[in-house]
């Protein structure tokens, strides 16, 4: 069954990396856009008013249509290529570990957007556009180790 099971990983191997590499861009289009909008949401849409509604739709759609689906592939896909054994990862390098790592920092952030989309639903948010400015260099440092780690294989 094992060695089934590495047959199908290995026949598919670069069908699954392309498919990693499409819903990592499409997760972190959402990652690095969701935060602008709160932003905006924080600094230009009072609680309770129609642009804050307007807000609200935007950050639920954003966040349940496009990302939720997109980390749930990225993980998917990204274990899949774990388990490849054409994909020839190296587990004496540190690059595996710093990538997970990364990647697992990222799976935070994307779950602390989650937390402030309530809040923001909730009309609770108490954060200024400032915290989410600040917030938002956090997934360029993760991907920035993410990229190195994959293609310098340190």
């Amino acid at each position: 069954m094992i060695d089934i099971v590495r047959g199908f990983l290995n026949d598919w191997y670069f069908w699954t990396k392309s498919l990693h590499i499409i819903v990592v861009l499409t997760w972190m289009s959402g990652i690095f856009y969701l935060p602008r909008i709160f932003v905006y949401h924080a600094e230009r849409a009072p609680a309770g008013g129609e642009t804050s509604e307007i807000f609200k739709v935007m950050e639920m759609k954003l966040y349940r249509y496009i990302m939720n689906p997109s980390i749930i592939l990225v993980w998917v896909f990204g274990l899949m290529l774990v388990f490849t054994p054409a994909a020839n990862v190296d587990w004496t390098q540190i690059w595996p570990y710093a990538k997970g790592a990364a990647v697992i920092g990222m799976t935070w952030f994307h779950m602390w957007l989650g937390a402030r989309r309530k809040e923001f639903l909730a009309d609770v948010n108490t954060r200024g556009g400032k915290t989410y400015r600040m917030m938002n260099e956090l997934p360029t440092i993760l991907m920035l180790v993410i990229v190195f780690a994959v293609v310098l294989k340190f």
